[in-house]
């Protein structure tokens, strides 16, 4: 039996202005579908997720839902009532929703636990904006939707966050849609893709699977389209050929052919003009500086008021160096980079910077950037209709073609730029200044799929050190030669890769699991009739322990396998090893719910003998 349509659109069609978002768009929603909606910004996904969230009208088409369906939508920036304490925030949306109040608390004592909130009493204002994210989603939650509308949520979020995300997505047996950026994330949680582009004949490719098997779908189909297009060209230029001969030869064939003709010129013009605009041309200067040591770290200590943020740190940084750093929110990893580019002093230790270090900086909330300047100003702060890049000018017009900009854009204020166009700007602007380091912290929100590959492969071709605070995993373990990790309690550690790091993250979370079900067993003990383990029992006991740690390597070999940068095109390639890294993954899964089982039952043996 086939499931359920939930939410079905036919012929959907929205501009702004004269810009059109998307024509003739036709999509259902089916019961239990996990969707990842990609696309390139400005390409209509936010516009399209707020029709299908019933809260705004397209120009044409139709929008049909199931009877009394309930829609979850978390826009990418929840609003709250500054005023309102966590719980309060949650209560208020109860109350909105005329629930019966004997279910209230219930309701938010489930949604403060989902969320990991440990004070209920704790100002809304007071929340960093992970946790506000956090916040909007439980409070989506706890309302028990048929479908669920997430736009960037992992926006704000740290990584450990985005493993909480992760972990309550793929729990998730009712449907929702999220749109995102982060490929990890949606390789993660998805069962199915949709990209909105105008580059497809309908706006519109869907793929079943993982995000590595929507990437091999989607070549197939773009290559069976430009075989298409390129056998549709040399017929068309037959064509016009025939037409060009003249009178003579026109009178002599079918007025039939000559309307066929027509229509496949139109036909080709319309497959050209839906071509891929292209990706954003990155490409950062190094200045050929041949330093082997940039910076030396020693013996580093912060503390910010009674946090501390590092102790006792040691660092040294050559060109070619790539360091990842990884940590929640609040950990002070934006503090490190303040450190490091000397405009944040130490309260002990000493940082050594090369003689003339030129330090290029992309800052994670643009405050560099006027936003009443026009994108003009922005694109050549020193004035003029040109740039100098690599010591060649380069016309205005031009360098702004380069990130994607329209000519009639240049007169448009900063304000009026999405949050990736702004991106793009200080992306342009930082490529103007050649660097021997580049410090970039957060240089990933907002920014489409395409133009992460390319400022991945410029990041990876850039000769100069590298210091990147990101939460996109992809673009972290593929640029990253080494990754620091803080904890937020001033220490850091080092790791190879992110699968090390991973892997030492799940040990830590199985420690803490074994002893807090310990604890929990202990004080819960009762009567019990059962008599422990049987002899076959006891055998899988005493070797369940190594088979756990044995599962956990293949993990992390299969992560290795899955990152390697050497198949990371190759669509195939990532759907085996992802494949693989999911089986195992589920193999380490059932091994700790077995270990749990023989634990409870022998913890039941000792204490009835007791």
């Amino acid at each position: 039996m086939p499931p359920f349509v939930l939410i079905s659109c036919e012929s959907l069609e929205k501009s702004y202005g004269v810009k059109p978002l998307f024509r003739d768009l036709s999509l259902g929603l089916c019961e239990g579908d996990h969707v990842g909606l990609i696309g390139p910004n400005g390409s209509g996904k936010s516009t399209l997720l707020k029709i299908l969230a019933g809260l705004e009208e397209p120009d044409r088409g139709t929008r049909s839902v199931r009877r009394q369906l309930r829609i979850g939508y978390v826009p990418q920036e929840p609003a709250f009532a500054v005023q309102h304490s966590v719980e309060e925030a949650l209560s208020q949306v109860l109350l909105d929703e005329g629930l019966d109040p004997h279910e209230h608390g219930a309701r938010l004592a489930k949604a403060l636990s989902l969320g990991g909130f440990v004070r209920s009493d704790q100002s809304v204002s007071t929340l960093s904006g992970g946790w506000k994210k956090r916040l909007a989603i439980v409070r989506s939650l706890m309302l028990e939707p048929d479908v669920l509308l997430l736009d960037e949520p992992t926006n704000h979020l740290d990584l450990e966050g985005i493993l909480w995300l992760e972990g309550l997505l793929k729990a998730e047996p009712r449907a929702f849609i999220v749109i995102s950026h982060d490929r990890r994330f949606l390789e993660a949680v998805t069962t199915r893709v949709w990209e909105l582009n105008r580059q497809y004949p309908n706006g519109l490719f869907e793929a079943k699977g993982r995000y590595s098997e929507f990437l091999e779908q989607r070549d197939a189909a773009l290559q069976a389209q430009a075989d298409y297009q390129a056998s549709l060209a040399n017929r068309v230029r037959r064509e016009v050929e025939w037409l060009r001969r003249g009178p003579k030869a026109r009178t002599t064939k079918a007025k039939a052919r000559i309307d066929q003709a027509g229509q496949m010129i139109d036909e080709l013009n319309d497959l050209e003009s839906r071509q891929s605009k292209g990706s954003a041309g990155i490409d950062f200067t190094a200045s050929g500086r041949r330093s082997k040591k940039l910076i030396e770290v020693v013996g580093l200590r912060k503390s910010m008021g009674t946090q501390p943020i590092v102790s006792d740190l040691e660092l040294q940084l050559g060109p070619g160096e790539r360091i990842g750093l990884l940590g929640p929110n609040g950990s002070g990893k934006s503090t490190l980079l303040r450190l490091l580019a000397g405009t944040l002093t130490p309260d002990a230790g000493t940082i050594t910077r090369a003689d003339r270090l030129r330090i290029v900086t992309f800052e994670q909330h643009r405050d560099s950037l006027d936003q009443q300047a026009t994108l003009r100003r922005a694109l050549a702060p020193a004035g003029g209709d040109a740039v100098v890049y690599q010591d060649r000018s380069v016309h205005l017009v031009s360098w702004a073609k380069r990130f994607l900009f329209r000519p009639e854009q240049l007169d448009l204020p900063v304000s009026r730029l999405s949050g990736g166009e702004q991106a793009r700007v200080l992306l342009a602007r930082l490529m103007l200044q050649p660097a021997d380091l580049l410090i970039l912290d957060e240089p990933t929100n907002d920014l489409d799929i395409p133009t992460l590959d390319v400022l991945e492969d410029s990041l990876l071709e850039f000769t100069g050190a590298l210091i990147l605070v990101t939460h996109d995993r992809w673009l972290l373990d593929r640029v990253s030669t080494r990754l620091l990790a803080l904890d937020g309690m001033g220490h850091a550690e080092w790791f190879a890769d992110y699968a090390q790091w991973e892997a030492a993250q799940a040990r830590k979370a199985m420690e803490e699991r074994k002893a807090q079900g310990s604890q929990d067993r202990a004080a819960q003990a009762g009567p019990s009739k059962r008599k422990g383990l049987s002899y076959k029992e006891q055998k899988e006991w005493d070797q369940i322990e190594a088979k756990i740690l044995e599962a956990e390597e293949m993990v992390l070999a299969c992560q290795v396998a899955a990152n390697d940068p050497a198949i990371t095109s190759s669509a195939t390639d990532l759907q085996e090893r992802y494949a693989a890294l999911h089986a195992a993954q589920a193999e380490v899964e059932r091994l700790y719910a077995r270990w749990t089982e023989l634990d409870e039952k022998r913890t039941q043996a000792i204490s009835h003998m007791q």
